[in-house]
């Protein structure tokens, strides 16, 4: 069974508990996926709408500080670079 104690961090407090049980949901396909196959999925999900739900800027930022948590630093560059490389090809 998968930690869910993310979802209790305050930086979430202003997602609606529709958008963090499909946060949860994801999460736990998630499982076993690198960063590097994750991350570039919430950022599509953000601007898609994917399930009639979708992420404002804000909310997509405190999610992906969220995921920074606990995290190494080279983690933190790497998520940092995804992010990066995934904005440019959005222009």
């Amino acid at each position: 069974m998968s930690d869910n104690s993310w979802m209790n961090n305050p930086a979430l407090g202003s997602i609606s508990a529709e958008k963090l049980q499909m946060l949860s949901s994801l999460a736990e396909q998630a499982q076993g996926k690198s960063q590097e196959e994750v991350l570039p999925f919430l950022m599509a999900l953000s601007q898609s709408g994917g399930s009639g739900l979708s992420f404002d800027p804000a909310e997509t930022e405190a999610i992906i500080n969220v995921m920074k948590n606990g995290k190494s630093p080279q983690e933190i560059r790497k998520i940092d670079k995804i992010l990066s490389i995934m904005k440019k090809m959005k222009r």
